[in-house]
């Protein structure tokens, strides 16, 4: 997909990978709808402002009127809340599934039409090297974002034929908010995770790995996981 004049839509573009997403996407000539749930928040220049709770359909169907010219779309807000599937507060784990999953799953069920109606376009789902590596600490994070995997793989083959091509972007920790208490050598620059991204959807890449680990852990799917 030519990015250039292209039209995008990103969630969680106030800040972290969503904003260096944005801020590209601009640069290429793109023009783009910076989505928060509070978009006074966003601060970044050329960028149109726009509501957009993805836990709220009303407001996602508010946002698709808005953005009626959208021809990319890019799932990238999202929360960790670091609760255990079993021990963690069910309220908590719910909260990752309504975000990362039932969101993104909303979101794209709102502006396909949009793309399509405007002569296709892509979609692309900010997933992580935890849709296949799943440690019990962060459960309730790797299930929501292994049912976004599995979102991604099949809208991919349901929106084909509507001309809009579906990719996920992979990563490790990156030097974001929500990984503050990493320690910075394991952390990826977000400004260059976008540039990947970005890259993987013009070229229409399906899948972006944007960093080893995320690399080394999908090429050992096919093993057995480890016994306790």
């Amino acid at each position: 997909m030519e990015l250039k004049n292209a039209v995008a839509v990103v969630t969680g573009a106030n800040r972290g990978l969503g904003r260096q997403l944005a801020a590209q996407l601009i640069e290429r000539g793109a023009t783009v709808y910076a989505a928060a749930r509070r978009p006074e928040t966003v601060d970044l220049m050329g960028a149109i402002p726009l509501r957009l709770d993805v836990t709220d359909e009303e407001s996602i169907r508010a946002a698709a009127r808005i953005a009626s010219d959208a021809t990319l779309l890019i799932n990238n807000a999202g929360v960790s809340t670091g609760a255990r599937l079993l021990a963690g507060e069910p309220a908590a784990v719910r909260q990752e599934m309504d975000v990362n999953f039932f969101g993104p799953l909303a979101v794209t069920r709102a502006f396909a039409p949009v793309i399509e109606a405007n002569g296709g376009g892509a979609v692309l789902n900010v997933l992580s090297v935890l849709s296949w590596m799943h440690p019990a600490g962060l459960g309730a994070y790797s299930a929501a974002k292994a049912a976004a995997w599995a979102l991604t793989n099949a809208s991919r083959e349901e929106l084909a034929p509507r001309g809009i091509a579906v990719s996920a972007l992979h990563v490790g920790y990156m030097d974001t908010d929500m990984a503050a208490a990493v320690p910075a050598d394991q952390k990826a620059d977000p400004a260059e995770v976008a540039a990947q991204a970005l890259d993987g959807i013009e070229t229409g890449l399906p899948e972006i790995l944007a960093d080893e680990t995320t690399r080394y852990v999908k090429s050992t799917l096919a093993t057995a996981p480890n016994a306790a």
